[in-house]
């Protein structure tokens, strides 16, 4: 079953419900800042396998201290949909306390 894109207001409403994420051009995006690059990297490696397990992947950069995504739905030509913000959800539940940099 095909995704569907979300309004813009659709997307407006889910932000409001997420904070720290954005819209950045056709994605949604965050970074976290960590305490240390292996704490980061332990952050990536848990957003990995919530990907796989979602079989939903993100633009996912790692560094010293931060990790950021960017999240798009391929499948619905690279608009924002509800499989974005359930993956967007999901890693705030991995990462909850950490600020956004």
């Amino acid at each position: 079953m095909p995704v569907e894109p979300l309004s813009q207001k659709e997307i407006e409403e889910r932000l409001a419900e997420l904070p720290g994420w954005s819209l950045d051009g056709d994605r949604i995006a965050r970074s976290y800042r960590l305490g240390s690059h292996f704490a980061a990297t332990a952050l990536v490696v848990h957003i990995a396998q919530t990907q796989e397990e979602l079989d939903h992947h993100s633009d996912l950069t790692l560094g010293y201290n931060t990790v950021s995504l960017t999240i798009t739905t391929h499948s619905a030509g690279g608009a924002v949909t509800e499989k974005d913000f359930e993956l967007a959800r999901m890693v705030e539940a991995l990462a909850p306390g950490h600020g956004a940099s």
